[in-house]
């Protein structure tokens, strides 16, 4: 796979799943649909998708600009909830497809270490998943996963 999101380009539906307490040892998760529209803009070299999650009463967009020089991406987050998120997750697809995009951020005042990971890419489907970790990155715990069906 190229080092890109033109893949996602054009309309989804996700069933997304969330982990109630993050970083709190819990395993109760709650599920809800999404719907998504995603588009390139500036060739290519930038990425926008628009999530809504009607159920929830929020949504979300992502840009992802691509650095052409470092070859990674930057994926930026804001939501109708909590706001803009201005610590980018930064990094690419390997040659196996599987994007990982990692960040140092904080969570309630911690500092944590931040995965986003794209995998099971196909021409109808796609998987993304967050993950925090609290010790630097040798372990994680998975707390919001995605799994698209592409509409259009």
């Amino acid at each position: 796979m190229e080092n890109n999101f033109d893949w996602f380009v054009g309309t989804w539906t996700s069933r997304q799943r969330r982990l109630r307490s993050v970083l709190a040892g819990s395993d109760d998760w709650y599920e809800f649909p999404g719907e998504h529209r995603s588009w390139n803009v500036l060739d290519g070299a930038a990425n926008f998708d628009e999530a809504l999650f009607p159920t929830q009463g929020f949504g979300g967009v992502t840009l992802r600009l691509y650095d052409k020089e470092r070859d990674q991406w930057s994926l930026y987050w804001a939501s109708s909830t909590r706001g803009f998120d201005p610590v980018p997750v930064v990094g690419r697809f390997g040659s196996d497809g599987v994007g990982t995009f990692l960040a140092d951020d904080t969570w309630e005042g911690r500092p944590i270490k931040v995965r986003y990971e794209w995998s099971e890419i196909t021409p109808t489907t796609a998987r993304w998943e967050q993950a925090f970790s609290s010790d630097g990155g040798r372990t994680w715990e998975s707390n919001w996963v995605a799994e698209f069906t592409r509409t259009g």
